[in-house]
C-alpha cells in the first residue's frame, strides 16, 4: 500500500495521467523509434527525469499507452450497458459503442498497430489480452440468448463470440487503413443487420444448404 496521503495519491495520478495522454498522441503521430522520452518531456513542458519516476523506459510508458486505450474503451463499454437489461440490446449498444470509440480515437489504433510491429516478444498483444479478458461475459450473453430461443441453438457460443469480435476488429482497422466511406450509424446499422437478420430471404433460408459437409463452393 503506498504512504503517501490521498491528496499526494490523487497528484501523482493526474500526473501519470497527463504523460500517458500526451504520450499517446507523440507516439501515433511519429511512431514508437522517433519519439523519444526527451520529446514527450517537452510536450509537458518537465524535466526528462520526472518521466522516470513514472515509466522506467520507453517501452514501458509506450505498452502504458497501448493499456489506457484499451481500458478506456472497456469503461465506455462497461458505462454504456450498466442500465440495458435486454442481452440482445447490450449487445448492439456495445457494437455502437465499439465503432464509435476507435472511429473517434484512431491514435489507439495506431498504437495497436505498432505495438505488434514493434514487440513480437510480447507473449500477447494488449488487445487479445483484453478481448479474452472479456470472453466468459460474453460468453454468457450469447448463451442466454440460446437458451431462451432467441438465437438458433445450433450455434456454438464460442463461434459467435469469436464472428462477432473479428468482425468488429477488422472494422476497426478496415476504418482506419483505408478510410470509413460512410457515416458511422450506416457501418453500425449494416453490422448489426448482417449480424443478427442476416442476408438470406425466408424462402431461400429454407433452400440454403449451409456450411455442411460435402458442398461445394
Amino acid at each position: 500500500m503506498s504512504s503517501d496521503p490521498p491528496a499526494e495519491d490523487s497528484r501523482k495520478a493526474k500526473r501519470r495521467q497527463e504523460i500517458v495522454s500526451a504520450a499517446t498522441g507523440l507516439f501515433a503521430t511519429l511512431g514508437f523509434a522517433n519519439c523519444e522520452m526527451e520529446r514527450v518531456a517537452l510536450e509537458l513542458s518537465i524535466a526528462k527525469g520526472t518521466l522516470y519516476l513514472y515509466f522506467r523506459s520507453k517501452r514501458e510508458l509506450f505498452l502504458a499507452c497501448v493499456d489506457e486505450g484499451m481500458q478506456s474503451l472497456q469503461a465506455k463499454l462497461e458505462e454504456s450497458v450498466a442500465d440495458v437489461a435486454d442481452p440482445l440490446q447490450r449487445i448492439a449498444r456495445s457494437i455502437w459503442v465499439f465503432l464509435e470509440f476507435f472511429d473517434h480515437h484512431p491514435e489507439h489504433v495506431e498504437l495497436l498497430i505498432q505495438e505488434r510491429a514493434m514487440f513480437r516478444d510480447r507473449p500477447r498483444p494488449t488487445v487479445f489480452v483484453y478481448r479474452e479478458a472479456r470472453r466468459a461475459r460474453w460468453r454468457e450473453v450469447y448463451a442466454e440468448l440460446i437458451a431462451e430461443g432467441r438465437f438458433r441453438n445450433d450455434l456454438a457460443v464460442d463461434d459467435l463470440v469469436d464472428t462477432v469480435g473479428n468482425l468488429l476488429y477488422g472494422t476497426m482497422f478496415t476504418n482506419y487503413f483505408s478510410g470509413r466511406s460512410v457515416p458511422l450509424c450506416q457501418q453500425y446499422r449494416a453490422i448489426v443487420e448482417l449480424t443478427f437478420r442476416g442476408v438470406l430471404s425466408d424462402a431461400e433460408r429454407v433452400r440454403w444448404p449451409g456450411a455442411t459437409p460435402g458442398w461445394t463452393h
